[in-house]
């Protein structure tokens, strides 16, 4: 590996990203697509199946509305950040950001957090999963059934891989820039 000049210190190029990781990363991102687009649909008065009061499509469009774009809009940033594990703008502050810009980020500062995320995330989704029909979730009254009931199972499936790819990617990514790595 060659060694570049950054902020006026030697810094040893990392090792590229292999094909398969940064096709991980990229599903990774994806996989918060499908929900995404579910509750937008729902947000703009689409009848998602649900009779309960706080989802029926009488209630959209409303300001309720910013709330299930809101919360897809952060989900989707949160899915992108992905995309830095394995992206130059992931290893190194970019040189508009004051004081930082063009020095590395340290491997704990992108380790840590996306290690926490993937964790929380696979806890969240797999019991989610396990949970799916259970009398307080789409085994409800007013929860959708039939049609409607396999759409929205079908989008908040891939949400089930967020999680290990994320995994996969940070490691992935730890491994690459790990102090001490053998240059």
């Amino acid at each position: 590996m060659a060694d570049t000049l950054v902020a006026g210190t030697a810094v040893t190029a990392v090792p590229r990203v292999p094909r398969s990781i940064r096709c991980a990363a990229h599903a990774a991102a994806l996989t918060l697509v499908p929900t995404g687009l579910w509750r937008v649909a729902i947000a703009f008065g689409w009848d998602s199946g649900f009779t309960e009061e706080n989802l029926s499509p009488d209630n959209f469009p409303s300001t309720e509305s910013f709330y299930l774009i809101g919360l897809s809009l952060l989900a989707e940033a949160l899915g992108l950040l992905t995309l830095g594990l394995v992206h130059r703008w992931g290893e190194e502050f970019p040189h508009w950001v004051p004081a930082l810009g063009g020095r590395r980020i340290p491997v704990p500062a992108a380790v840590i957090p996306a290690s926490l995320g993937a964790a929380l995330v696979t806890l969240i989704t797999v019991s989610g999963a396990f949970n799916w029909n259970d009398a307080d979730n789409m085994g409800a009254a007013g929860s959708p059934d039939g049609f409607h009931y396999w759409l929205m199972t079908a989008c908040y499936l891939p949400l089930l891989a967020w999680g290990p790819l994320l995994a996969v990617v940070t490691a992935a990514y730890y491994l690459r820039r790990r102090p001490g790595r053998c240059r």
